[in-house]
């Protein structure tokens, strides 16, 4: 599709895989990118420079947050200020922002009910850091793009819902995980319809059904999901991919897509690349 970018997440070849072998593998899967961020000391240019001698380009980063910590707060604050700055310098518009995971919500990742989730009072500590980080990350013209994940706080549709009823739309954006989303229990096209123009740039990862309703009966823990094969990749889930493309297309999405697999059963990393990859590029992506 014309104005979307397609990039791989480094995550599925783990922290100990050399970092210029990652990007050689993401770029011989057929990708245009990968999340980019601070390396160190290395400066934007010799970023960009590491990229692109693998015919890649940066894609948005990631900043995560312990929000319920007010002694954290400064802190968090000239983090954004620092990525927004280095965004800038890599070409970028977007960066996600997410909540941390915590152990209480790990315990019962994708079984959140209303008497779990995440009280409206809590939500609006979260919210008045978003709104001051999106406020600080777009004067360097780069949008914070809330970002849900199973295991956070921010988990469910309920709970994203009532936490964009408090922040500013006109700074804080979204930046779905619609496997995430999924595994929650919830509907990422709806969400991308519902969400419209506010979506600046997302996540793909889908998800095993089979595992997933394994995982929730037998009451799993985040780990035991990951460990169990929860994560799959595109196109051998339960996420309707095509009606994702379709919602995209209706709302005029243009930017960064990030495929992720945080832990693939495949004999390598560079092979489940390969197939997500494949797959997207079978939808017209």
């Amino acid at each position: 599709m014309h104005g979307i970018s397609v990039a791989c997440g480094q995550i599925t070849w783990g922290r100990d895989y050399p970092r210029e072998q990652v990007l050689a593998e993401i770029a011989q899967a057929g990708y245009d990118g990968a999340p980019a961020g601070r390396i160190g000391d290395a400066t934007p240019a010799e970023v960009l420079a590491l990229y692109a001698r693998y015919g890649l380009r940066p894609a948005p980063g990631y900043l995560g947050l312990d929000w319920w910590n007010p002694d954290l707060r400064s802190h968090q604050l000239a983090q954004a200020a620092r990525q927004a700055a280095f965004s800038r310098e890599l070409g970028l518009t977007e960066l996600y922002v997410a909540s941390n995971l915590t152990p209480e919500r790990r315990a019962i990742a994708g079984q959140v009910t209303p008497a779990t989730a995440t009280p409206t009072e809590d939500l609006k500590r979260l919210a008045d850091l978003l709104n001051a980080i999106g406020t600080i990350t777009l004067q360097d013209g780069v949008r914070a793009c809330f970002h849900n994940h199973v295991g956070s706080p921010v988990e469910t549709r309920d709970e994203i819902d009532r936490l964009f009823a408090l922040v500013d739309r006109t700074v804080v954006f979204q930046g779905p995980d619609l496997g995430h989303l999924a595994w929650a229990g919830d509907d990422p096209v709806q969400l991308i319809r519902d969400y419209g123009p506010a979506v600046k740039t997302l996540h793909l990862k889908d998800i095993s059904p089979t595992v997933r309703a394994e995982g929730i009966a037998r009451r799993w823990d985040y780990r035991a999901f990951a460990e169990h094969g929860i994560f799959v990749e595109l196109g051998e889930g339960m996420i309707d991919f095509p009606a994702v493309v379709a919602a995209l297309r209706t709302i005029g999405f243009q930017g960064w897509i990030i495929v992720e697999t945080d832990v693939t059963r495949k004999p390598s990393a560079l092979e489940s690349a390969i197939i997500s990859r494949r797959y997207l590029a079978s939808l017209g992506l």
